[in-house]
């Protein structure tokens, strides 16, 4: 009986033993799968009001840390300093795009880095080569400068646990950014310099999440810029049975409309022509709308003949919408009779309309008109001018990657479900009203159809803010669109007026 059971316990300790090594090479193959961030670092030279500005460029990974210390991602990056500027007081900037799910190259090479993408504004550009200028109108005479590519875009990557999941959502996207910043400054030594946010679009809806996070984590930010945003989704979209969204897109209506000659008498200003649009949508169209069915039909002549004065568009037309036109119908009725469509982004880009009886546009001229520029020209930037390893491939948009969902849930939204609903403005507030020093500076776009400028009017109306916190909140306006930045005037006054904005943040 001995003899049989010394053997017995001899192999289960051999098993107990191999099955430890195995548990233990396992958490060291686990270890080593966590890859180490990879940057490279290039000297870059900016020429801004006649002064070179010599730049240290690092481009690449940071290896992002959990609330926990333990590794979730390589986030990617490109860090601009000023050489010879040691100084805890130089301003930095953490800028991105939006999307959900969008890298940052167009920020970078539209206007925010030392070399900027020029583009045929309003037309199409033609095939490479591109022209990749020195941009006079970077920030970075003013500030350094962090693009940031949220993770699942660019070089950014879950490791460890992580999964892109993990990060792919409202309120997800909100904490990885935050830790990301909070991280970088500590890195970087930069933990007591004067701190900007600058998102574009939907980073716009998440610069409001992150002001708010980044505050209850006690950093506060000097200023918060907002380029062509959104803070309430149901602005943008147009569910069943809601007349907002419908008035609140006729003033860029008549913008493009103005613009594309569609209006009898044209008035000579845009901003005053405008300013009738707006008393229109709030003393005619608006309350219009609410009757719903009790309007009656000599009422309804009456608003569709001044809907038409206003956007180029037939009583008829606007009639047979019932008084409501959602932005794609408009796209591509505007111009119909032309055989063209006209854009999302940029109303005043237009393309051939290929199916001239189509009720909804199936493209966006704009897009179609830059992007080629803007991807072929950055990627060109990106590996030859900032040297980043070519094994390393940059993402353009999450969008390209299997499986990418967004969770629209967020914490501040508690009582509501659906996107339509989803609302970021809120947390704006709170940071703003527990801040009171907090200063946030909006820039839109007279023709941008994907974030419409009397929407964010609206939603900072319908914040609940005191008038002494209201009054931080600065409304800038371009003839231009989302991307305002392609139209040469526009570029100017957008480094005129973030420039002014950081000097009065700093006093």
């Amino acid at each position: 009986m001995k003899k049989i059971l010394i053997p017995v316990i001899l192999l289960c300790l051999f098993f107990t033993f191999d099955t430890v090594l195995s548990q233990q090479s396992s958490e060291k193959k686990e270890q080593v799968a966590i890859p180490e961030a990879d940057v490279s670092v290039t000297q870059q030279t900016v020429r801004i009001n006649n002064t070179a500005i010599n730049l240290t460029a690092r481009t690449g990974t940071f290896l992002l840390r959990d609330e926990n210390n333990e590794p979730i991602a390589l986030f990617g990056f490109t860090y601009y300093t000023r050489d010879g500027v040691n100084n805890p007081k130089r301003p930095i900037m953490f800028a991105y795009n939006g999307g959900p799910g969008s890298s940052s190259f167009w920020l970078h090479m539209g206007v925010m880095g030392p070399k900027r993408i020029v583009v045929n504004d309003p037309g199409y550009t033609p095939a490479s080569p591109y022209q990749l200028v020195n941009n006079d109108y970077s920030i970075l005479d003013m500030a350094d400068l962090v693009m940031m590519d949220p993770i699942g875009t660019g070089l950014s990557v879950p490791v460890g646990k992580a999964k892109f999941d993990d990060f792919w959502g409202v309120d997800q996207d909100i904490r990885s950014i935050s830790l990301f910043i909070t991280q970088f400054l500590i890195e970087y030594g930069r933990m007591n310099s004067p701190k900007y946010l600058l998102g574009e679009s939907y980073g716009t809806f998440r610069n409001a999440g992150v002001m708010n996070r980044m505050l209850n984590q006690g950093i506060a930010l000097n200023g918060v810029i907002m380029v062509s945003a959104v803070f309430d989704l149901r602005t943008l979209l147009f569910p069943p049975n809601d007349d907002l969204p419908y008035i609140l897109h006729f003033p860029t209506y008549a913008a493009t409309a103005w613009y594309h000659n569609k209006i009898t008498d044209k008035p000579a200003s845009l901003e005053k022509f405008l300013e009738t649009v707006r008393a229109f949508c709030e003393k005619e169209y608006a309350p219009a709308l609410y009757k719903g069915d009790q309007l009656t039909e000599s009422e309804r002549k009456l608003i569709a003949a001044r809907l038409s004065s206003f956007s180029g568009i037939a009583p008829d037309y606007w009639l047979k919408a019932n008084l409501r036109v959602q932005a794609s119908a408009f796209y591509q009725e505007l111009l119909r009779d032309e055989g063209r469509t006209v854009g999302r982004l940029d109303s005043r880009y237009t393309g051939i309309n290929q199916d001239l009886l189509s009720q909804f546009a199936d493209y966006d001229p704009q897009s179609l008109a830059i992007s080629p520029a803007y991807i072929t020209g950055f990627l060109h930037y990106f590996y030859n001018d900032l040297k980043v390893n070519k094994r390393h491939q940059y993402t353009i948009t999450a969008g390209r990657r299997q499986g990418f969902k967004w969770d629209w849930n967020h914490a501040g939204n508690f009582r509501w479900n659906t996107s339509a609903a989803i609302h970021t403005g809120m947390d704006m507030a709170a940071a703003m009203t527990k801040d009171p020093n907090m200063k946030v500076l909006i820039l839109n776009g007279y023709y941008d159809v994907a974030t419409i400028f009397y929407g964010v009017e609206y939603t900072i109306d319908h914040l609940g803010l005191p008038p002494e916190i209201k009054r931080n909140i600065i409304m800038k306006y371009y003839e231009a669109g989302h991307m305002m930045y392609t139209h040469q005037p526009s570029l100017e006054k957008f480094k005129k007026d973030v420039a002014e904005f950081i000097t009065a943040t700093l006093k």
